[in-house]
């Protein structure tokens, strides 16, 4: 797949847009409500109108400030949407460690697949309850559900004003609920690290149960990514503004060892006396190597190709390559076969190995598979006081080790922003 290639969701909606003139109508009255059935027509419509994060809709809508979103079972609205919202970011965050019960033997913290084990461990380990804080936690609703009738105001993201929005009986899903003594938490679970998350998914639940009971309703988004879990709490400033959302708590929390000092690091370097021939594939162009461990834990559960990746995840086409390139070089990531007219790609030998280790194990092999590449090898060296070189030190380095096919200065300065992440992500692992 070419990283500029359309996907299907585009191609579909580029169709859509044309025969049913839907920026014209936007521009004319604010919004264009569209059927399930007129999508249907092309395509399955749960399939085009799911779009967890910004950078997964179609590039129309990003292209003219768009989002969408359900207003009943047969329903979307389509309009200049406030529709997402940014993470905010603390990696000093301090990792709160806590430990699965010694009898449980159904858990197990190294194999977590899915949300609903991830939430399990969660729960069983005492993280929700250090999070929640609100006595003793009972499971309650979850899976698929109405959401009720109710209005709302939404931000428009080309002006100022407000757009009113009324939802119908749209089905909502609630990953997870937990009552306490005086809250109802609805729990949003991913294993897909982004910058950003669509707000309806704390939003409606909340809409839908904040008119249910009489305890505080708290929106709960939980993320579980390479041995960490990330909690954060929202609340709604005004139940009837989409946007009022602020953040009242971020924590983060594990449940295995990940107690990693500069020696250990340093020991996988000073080990290392042969190293791997430079791959024949682009030098790796992906500067966050959390997301190049996210792209494992994917193909760890299944085979994937990269318009899966992109339709499912929070990678563009451009970043899918990218990235499953990276995994490549690193000998994590090979192709397995081809899958209609895209190739599918698996974890290698090496890659299983990996990401079956256990969250110290697994991060200290990680570190070996780059510092095995020269130039990682040297740049790690080259770093004083835990301080990486800048950039152009770093191309220097590239440079006397010889990297694959790189020639202008403008990618060796690239490609150095990728080296640079990759050593810092090793040296924030003794932070952990």
């Amino acid at each position: 797949m070419s990283c500029d290639a359309e996907t299907k969701k585009d191609q579909v909606w580029n169709y859509l847009f044309e025969k049913y003139k839907i920026l014209d109508e936007i521009n004319r009255c604010g919004k264009y409500e569209i059927a399930a059935s007129d999508i249907k027509e092309f395509y399955e419509p749960r399939l085009m109108t799911k779009f967890d994060h910004n950078i997964n809709l179609p590039r129309i809508f990003i292209k003219n400030n768009l989002a969408i979103l359900p207003v009943s079972r047969r329903e979307y609205v389509i309009s200049h949407f406030k529709a997402y919202e940014s993470f905010e970011q603390d990696d000093e965050e301090n990792v709160i460690k806590l430990s699965l019960p010694n009898n449980l033997q159904s858990l197990d913290a190294n194999r977590i697949s899915s949300e609903t084990i991830a939430i399990n461990c969660a729960l069983a380990s005492g993280i929700l309850n250090d999070f929640i804080d609100d006595g003793e936690l009972y499971p309650t609703v979850s899976g698929r559900m109405k959401s009720g009738e109710f209005d709302f105001m939404i931000q428009n993201l080309i002006s100022s004003d407000l757009l009113q929005v009324s939802v119908k009986n749209s089905q909502i899903e609630i990953d997870a609920a937990f009552e306490g003594i005086e809250s109802l938490s609805l729990l949003e679970a991913k294993m897909d690290i982004s910058t950003d998350f669509l707000v309806r998914q704390l939003y409606y639940p909340y809409r839908a149960w904040n008119e249910q009971v009489n305890k505080y309703v708290r929106p709960i988004f939980m993320i579980y990514s390479n041995g960490i879990y990330d909690l954060y709490e929202y609340k709604f400033s005004d139940s009837e503004l989409y946007n009022s959302l602020t953040l009242l708590s971020h924590k983060r929390y594990t449940i295995e060892n990940t107690d990693i000092d500069m020696s250990d690091v340093q020991g996988i370097a000073d080990q290392i006396n042969k190293f791997v021939p430079e791959p024949k594939i682009p030098f790796p162009q992906a500067d966050s190597f959390e997301r190049i461990i996210h792209l494992c834990e994917l193909l760890n559960i299944q085979n994937l190709t990269k318009d899966d990746i992109t339709d499912r995840y929070s990678f563009d086409a451009r970043q899918a390559d990218y990235y499953v390139n990276a995994a490549q070089y690193l000998g994590l990531v090979e192709r397995t076969r081809e899958s209609g007219h895209s190739t599918e790609y698996c974890l290698s030998k090496l890659g299983i190995n990996i990401m079956r280790q256990k969250y110290r194990e697994r991060q200290l092999n990680l570190c070996k598979c780059i510092l095995k590449h020269k130039v990682f090898h040297e740049v790690f060296l080259s770093c004083q006081y835990g301080i990486v070189p800048d950039k152009e030190t770093i191309v220097q380095i590239m440079k006397r080790c010889g990297i694959y096919n790189v020639q202008s200065e403008n990618t060796y300065i690239r490609r150095a922003s990728t080296v640079s992440g990759w050593i810092n992500w090793m040296l924030n692992l003794i932070n952990i």
